[in-house]
């Protein structure tokens, strides 16, 4: 049975830790072996032993990662890039500060949609109350005094029902979507389905693309560092990407510069996948022969982009509920008050 993700922050502490122990001069494996002593007999550290164990057999710490299955893909790509590069522990350092930001990213979105997701249970049951309980009262009412009602009377009931089911159905809806998210955030899996529907919403397909985005250009920024020409630090960079859009929009640049050879800003340039301003800051550094340094600023770039977008959305999502609920409890009221108005209206 597949051992389920860790958590972002445990892989952020992860990469971190190893990191600084090759800064200074420890060897991989034993660096994993103090971790996972560090650790002790939780169930990262019970991963982190494993790694060591596939680690002193000889394989690399990427397919030792793999092996776990408890790490990202985007994770164990990264590290085998950086294995094959030489820029093991520079890759390592930028894996962890993407971690901790995607720690802290998906805590702030717990955290947003947690208190609109009580709010919506709440909501759900005092609607339920009121169409269940407290308007069938009123239509018992109604039928008693069915001799006195008039059209006027009766048409005031039948919207009052339709006004409880309807907000009744729409927050019954709302609270379950919510409460299924709240779920999905606290697991790792789940962090990554949520990703996957993230990147399909118009809302936020932008944000996830620039994301993904980040991800490739460090990717390729790594590759052209060690040595590979661009057409193969492209090639190579392509098998990262998970993201669809991307994924085609990089495979048309490769495409081009395989069937008639250009330079790789060029082909960027001819399939649209930097704004013009960024294409034109890897003109500059290509010919300065310092690419591989502003793709790796341009990695950055990308991703605080990205987060600022992401947070932005998330700020949006308290006004928005307030504003439903506020609408929501309104319903609610006019639901049962117009039975009143009905029943008063008919004894006058």
């Amino acid at each position: 049975m597949a051992q389920r993700l860790a958590d972002s922050a445990a892989v952020s502490v992860f990469c971190d830790s190893v990191a600084l122990m090759l800064s200074v001069g420890i060897q991989t494996d034993e660096a994993v072996h103090m971790l996972s002593e560090d650790m002790g007999d939780t169930s990262f550290g019970k991963t982190c032993n494993k790694i060591y164990r596939s680690l002193i057999a000889g394989k690399s710490l990427a397919q030792s990662m793999k092996d776990t299955g408890a790490f990202p893909r985007y994770a164990t790509d990264m590290v085998e890039v950086g294995e094959r590069s030489g820029h093991l522990e520079d890759v390592l350092r930028s894996l962890s500060v993407y971690y901790n930001e995607e720690s802290r990213l998906f805590a702030k979105i717990s955290s947003s949609i947690g208190y609109p997701t009580a709010l919506l249970c709440i909501m759900s049951a005092i609607l339920l109350f009121a169409v269940l309980i407290i308007l069938p009262v009123f239509i018992g009412v109604y039928e008693r005094l069915s001799g006195s009602l008039t059209a006027g009377s009766f048409s005031e009931v039948s919207v009052a029902i339709g006004i409880g089911w309807v907000a009744l159905i729409v927050t019954l809806v709302l609270a379950l979507v919510f409460l299924v998210a709240t779920i999905m955030s606290h697991s790792p899996g789940g962090r990554q389905s949520l990703m996957n529907l993230f990147e399909k919403l118009p809302l936020t397909k932008n944000a996830m693309y620039e994301l993904a985005l980040s991800r490739f250009v460090s990717a390729l920024a790594i590759y052209i560092a060690s040595g590979l020409n661009t057409d193969e630090a492209m090639g190579a960079s392509l098998s990262t990407i998970t993201h669809e859009r991307l994924h085609e929009n990089v495979a048309s640049a490769h495409k081009l510069d395989s069937e008639n050879p250009r330079s790789i800003v060029q082909a960027i340039s001819e399939v649209e996948l930097f704004d013009p301003v960024y294409v034109r800051m890897l003109t500059v550094a290509s010919r300065s022969g310092s690419l591989d340094d502003i793709l790796i600023q341009l990695s950055s770039l990308f991703f605080n982009e990205s987060v600022s977008d992401i947070d932005e959305i998330i700020d949006s999502v308290e006004p928005i509920m307030a504003a439903f609920l506020t609408v929501a409890v309104g319903a609610t009221l006019i639901s049962v008050m117009l039975p009143l108005i009905g029943v008063m209206g008919s004894i006058s």
